[in-house]
């Protein structure tokens, strides 16, 4: 990786940080960034795997964004946890740091009143050192690609809908995390192997420790004490939610890209299967299917808790 813009001296001690992975995202990044500015993220940390789309160009000369560039394997970066672990080792100890995708927007119990930095201190205050997000896959009804979305736009003005159930939770006895699949992508392109869909599972907040590191993405860390989420004794503990904007129109040319790449996980099975059914225009919409209203309703509904945050 390169430097293509070091405002690394900008960040102060008590600043939250956000470091995120990307590859031709631009269309997406300008609602991205506003999104997480409002949130209270005070220094973003990018790394551009190559993009030709203009993101790269988009993000240079943003005061509050230190951009990396590599032409480097996605792959052989063990899918870029290997990026993410170096930059969070190197720049982010000391600080609490939000890793997502450019796809993923994190909410929290009370976060369309108070800022991260709300949620940071009473994680300070409470001896906690990570903070989990279910990640909830938001969906159109109709075709996926039947209303085209506009740079800047909020996606969920399009994509609505999500499951309100139709979850499976098991616990990894190897990290000591949940296991967490189901929701849109395992009813509509896993249904004959949902064992095998997208696991929903992320600890993307931590209060980054040079010794920590990603094991699988966001799933899951080490030490295994920062996987200890969830209450064990039938309580319940603050948890958020992360509402996942992947399909949007842009989602069909993005398959293809991928395809095309070969960079993901089990030689890009994910993106096999969305390509068998997207040439059968699904609708992923269904009668169980829940508009999404604020942070109330997914703890109404089990899918977040605010725990002991009053």
């Amino acid at each position: 990786m390169r430097f293509v813009q070091n405002n690394l001296s900008h960040i102060r001690p008590d600043d939250v940080l956000l470091v995120c992975t990307l590859r031709n995202e631009r269309i997406r990044l300008p609602y991205f960034m506003s999104y997480y500015r409002k949130l209270g993220v005070s220094h973003f940390l990018f790394i551009d795997n190559d993009s030709d789309d203009g993101s790269r160009e988009y993000l240079t000369g943003q005061q509050d964004v230190t951009l990396w560039h590599t032409t480097a394997s996605y792959k052989k970066a063990r899918f870029g946890v290997h990026w993410v672990n170096w930059i969070a080792r190197k720049h982010c100890h000391g600080h609490w740091t939000l890793t997502v995708d450019p796809d993923e927007f994190f909410i929290f119990p009370f976060s369309d009143t108070r800022p991260v930095k709300a949620l940071t201190d009473w994680l300070d205050s409470s001896g906690r050192r990570s903070f989990p997000a279910m990640l909830i896959d938001m969906y159109p009804k109709g075709r996926i690609d039947a209303q085209p979305y506009r740079e800047g736009q909020n996606p969920f003005e399009i994509a609505q809908w999500f499951d309100s159930g139709n979850y499976m939770v098991s616990k990894n006895e190897d990290y000591g995390n949940l296991w967490i699949q189901g929701g849109p992508r395992a009813r509509v392109f896993f249904h004959e192997d949902p064992y095998n869909a997208p696991s929903l599972n992320k600890i993307p907040l931590v209060k980054w420790h040079r010794s920590y590191t990603y094991v699988q993405s966001t799933h899951m860390l080490l030490p295994r004490g920062l996987n200890a989420v969830f209450d064990t004794e039938g309580g319940e503990m603050a948890a958020g939610a992360l509402l996942h904007a992947k399909f949007l129109d842009t989602f069909v040319e993005k398959t293809q890209e991928e395809l095309r790449r070969r960079e993901h996980y089990a030689g890009s099975r994910e993106y096999l299967a969305y390509n068998s059914r997207l040439s059968e225009d699904p609708d992923l919409w269904c009668n169980w299917s829940e508009k999404y209203i604020n942070w109330r309703q997914l703890e109404i509904l089990g899918l977040m808790s605010k725990g002991n945050w009053a």
